[in-house]
C-alpha cells in the first residue's frame, strides 16, 4: 500500500494563517522595539568622589542628663525645687539652716493624720508659731512610701510630704512663712522640712 504523501499549505491557507498571524499580539515580546530616530542613551559611568557632597557630621554639645527612656529632661526632686525657690532670708542663716544648725524652736509630728487632718493642724501650729513671735519651726511629715493605703477611701501614701510645701506657700500661711527647705538627716533629713516664719509685724 503506497504512502499518502503530505501536501503543503494551499495559497489560500497561507493568506489566510498571515491574516490570523497578524491580528495575534505575543505576550512577551521577542525583542526591544526600537524608535526610529532615537538619540541613544548616554552610558552609565561611576561618579567621581570628588564631585559628590561632603556631609557634615552633627554636632557634639553637653547638656542636661536626659531621661534613656523618655528622651527628655529628668524631672528635678522635690528637695531640688524647694532649693530653686528665690531666698528671702539671709543666706548665711539659711545655710546654717540647711546644715542643722539652727534648733527648731518647735515641731509637729503629721505622721499617720490624712489630709483632712493634716492640712487644718497644720495651719493652727504655723499660725500659733507667728503668733508666739517664732522663726524656726520643724514639720515632721516622714518619707511615705509606695503603694495605694487600703483604707475606705485610698490614697497613695506619700502625698502629705508633697502637700506640705504646697500649704506652706498657699492660702493664709503665705502671708507668714518666708522659707521652706529639707531637714537635716539629724532633724528627720526628707521626712521633715524647716520652716522659716516671717517676723510679726
Amino acid at each position: 500500500m503506497a504512502r499518502k504523501r503530505k501536501r503543503g499549505l494551499s495559497e489560500e491557507d497561507r493568506a489566510l494563517w498571515e491574516k490570523v498571524r497578524r491580528s495575534v499580539t505575543p505576550l512577551t515580546p521577542t525583542r526591544a522595539r526600537t524608535v526610529p530616530n532615537a538619540a541613544p542613551a548616554p552610558p552609565q559611568r561611576n561618579p567621581d568622589p570628588s564631585e559628590l557632597p561632603v556631609r557634615q557630621p552633627p554636632k557634639m554639645g553637653v547638656g542636661k542628663p536626659t531621661s534613656a527612656k523618655s528622651g527628655t529632661d529628668l524631672p528635678p526632686s522635690l528637695s531640688d525645687r524647694l532649693d530653686a525657690t528665690p531666698l528671702r532670708m539671709d543666706r548665711k542663716q539659711w545655710l546654717r539652716m540647711k546644715r542643722g544648725k539652727t534648733q527648731p524652736e518647735a515641731r509637729i509630728d503629721l505622721h499617720g493624720m490624712t489630709l483632712a487632718q493634716a492640712h487644718p493642724a497644720l495651719t493652727r501650729f504655723v499660725v500659733d508659731a507667728h503668733d508666739r513671735g517664732l522663726r524656726t519651726v520643724l514639720v515632721i511629715t516622714g518619707k511615705g512610701r509606695t503603694g495605694l493605703d487600703m483604707g475606705p477611701m485610698p490614697e497613695r501614701r506619700g502625698v502629705l510630704k508633697q502637700q506640705v510645701p504646697h500649704w506652706l506657700s498657699s492660702g493664709p500661711l503665705r502671708q507668714i512663712v518666708q522659707q521652706v527647705t529639707e531637714a537635716h538627716l539629724r532633724h528627720g533629713g526628707a521626712g521633715a522640712y524647716y520652716v522659716r516664719l516671717r517676723r510679726r509685724g
